[in-house]
Formats: structure tokens, C-alpha cells, sequence
């Protein structure tokens, strides 16, 4: 009987054991992946900084450290004496991209609301035009709007880049907030109008505060993709209304007949700074708003 007993006992505690080490394993595998992602896209992001902060002698110095800082790179980027106006082209992108970003939220909203909520005929093929149009290539629709641009004066304005973004981000955003909305349960707009809301009342008091998190969300992926587009600020911008992304692109740095490395390497860590201090700032409501569609 106690061999027995004895024989159960080591077989548990084997199993016990095999078990452990798998978990450890997982573990192991799991933290190794998320530091080789966190490394691979950091990675590119650090070299900038110390380009950046490098002299322009030493720009392919290959020390992995900083070395040889000076802050004259991010004065070569202000520097309007060198025909550059980064500021300006600063102040572009920042406008251009929170105009895109409200009203893509302004009209995203109601409309991933009443695809979610409401029946109607053809809904689902409405979502699927949606989400055509946000798989359609921005070349494709460069020169029809070019001409248009040019036939009603808007070549160089603010609204000929402001508009093909929307077109860009709506989709996105009504794609992202649909999902959402699909997954909030009706109960709770339902005891609303029990309790004698009207449906815009049910919507603003109680659908909207829930919502807030999947809102933040997709703002700043809107937000984040109107910075970073390029080729229609490219085609439609002017020296006035030119945003950083193409700025950058035309740069001119301190010396002449020289490409200027170190200058651009400081623009784009001038440029990044805003969005990792959007992303940090909201970073809570990023992960609630990630997360709440797996929430019920």
C-alpha cells in the first residue's frame, strides 16, 4: 500500500514538475518576443536620436553611442537664414491633422453609430464600401483631384490637403468605432429611454462617456496617420502651407553640396516628439479603448 501511495506521489510531482517548466518555457518564450519587438522597433527610433544629437564631421561615425553631441543640428532645422521654415511647417501639420482628425470623429461617430445600432437595407454593403475605400490606394485618385484642385483654385490651400485626408481617415474611423458600438450592449440604451431619455439624449449621456475610450483611440490613429501623409502634401502644398513630412524631404543643412544627414535625423526627432507625447499622455484611454471590444 505505501509503494503504491509512494508511486502516486512521484508520478504528481513529476507532472508538477513537467508542468512548471513548461510554464516557465512559455514565459521564457514570451518575454523574449516582446524584447526582441521592443528592440527591433526602438532600434531605428535610438540611432535617429543619436544621429541627431551627432556633429555634422562625424555623421557616419559607427559608435553606437552618443558621441560628439552638439545641439547645432536642431538650430540648422529653425534655421530660416538656410531656407528652412520648420516652425511654420510645424504649425501646418499640427492644423492640418486635428482639423482632419474632428471632423473624420464628427461624422465617424454617427455614422459607426446607426451602422452598428440600425437596420436598414444595404447596411452591410455600405460597411463594405467603407471598407474598400479605406484599402484604396491614395495614387490612384492624385491626378483627377489635381485637376479639380487646380480648376476651382485650391492648389496650395489648406482645404485641398484637409479634404483627401478625410477621405483617407473616415473610413478608418468608422470601421474602428463600428466594431465598438457593435459590442456595447443595447440594455444600457434601453434603460435610458425607460428612465425618459430621448434616443440623442441616450446617446450623448450614456452611449458617449462609454465610448470616450474607443474615441480616444481612433483620434489619435487618425491624428497620427494625417501627420505622417505625404504624398498629397507633396502634389498640393505651397511654401505656405507645406506640412513637415515634406519639409524634411527638402531639406537644407548647414553645408553646401552635402546631404544633410544629422539636420534630418533632428527634424524627425523634432516631429516624433508630439506623437510619443500624445500616445504617453493618453495612454490609458489607449488600452481601454484596445481592449473594451473584448469587454461585455
Amino acid at each position: 500500500m505505501s509503494t503504491a501511495t509512494s508511486t502516486v506521489s512521484a508520478h504528481t510531482a513529476a507532472a508538477k514538475s513537467v508542468a512548471r517548466r513548461r510554464e516557465n518555457w512559455a514565459s521564457t518564450r514570451t518575454y523574449t518576443s516582446a524584447a526582441v519587438i521592443f528592440i527591433w522597433c526602438l532600434l531605428p527610433f535610438y540611432w535617429m536620436i543619436v544621429t541627431a544629437f551627432r556633429d555634422v564631421g562625424f555623421t557616419f561615425d559607427s559608435a553606437p553611442f552618443f558621441t560628439h553631441v552638439t545641439w547645432d543640428n536642431f538650430v540648422t532645422v529653425f534655421s530660416e537664414d538656410l531656407g528652412n521654415h520648420f516652425a511654420r511647417n510645424l504649425w501646418n501639420s499640427f492644423f492640418i491633422s486635428s482639423v482632419t482628425t474632428v471632423v473624420a470623429l464628427l461624422f465617424g461617430v454617427f455614422a459607426a453609430y446607426a451602422l452598428a445600432r440600425l437596420n436598414f437595407r444595404g447596411k452591410f454593403l455600405v460597411l463594405g464600401f467603407i471598407l474598400g475605400a479605406s484599402m484604396f490606394p491614395g495614387v490612384a485618385i492624385v491626378t483627377p483631384l489635381f485637376q479639380l484642385f487646380t480648376d476651382i483654385g485650391w492648389m496650395g490651400s489648406y482645404q485641398a490637403m484637409i479634404i483627401p485626408n478625410i477621405s483617407f481617415v473616415l473610413p478608418l474611423t468608422v470601421y474602428t468605432l463600428t466594431s465598438f458600438f457593435r459590442e456595447m450592449p443595447w440594455e444600457l440604451e434601453e434603460s435610458a429611454r425607460i428612465d425618459g431619455c430621448t434616443q440623442g439624449q441616450a446617446f450623448r449621456k450614456v452611449i458617449m462617456p462609454l465610448a470616450a475610450p474607443a474615441v480616444f483611440t481612433t483620434a489619435i490613429l487618425a491624428f497620427i496617420a494625417s501627420w505622417n501623409e505625404y504624398l498629397i502634401a507633396n502634389l498640393f502644398s505651397n511654401e505656405a502651407t507645406k506640412t513637415v513630412t515634406v519639409a524634411i524631404a527638402s531639406f537644407a543643412g548647414s553645408q553646401p553640396h552635402q546631404e544633410p544627414y544629422t539636420a534630418v535625423m533632428a527634424a524627425g526627432t523634432v516631429v516624433t516628439i508630439p506623437l510619443v507625447i500624445l500616445v504617453l499622455v493618453f495612454q490609458r484611454k489607449i488600452v481601454a479603448g484596445l481592449t473594451a471590444g473584448a469587454v461585455k
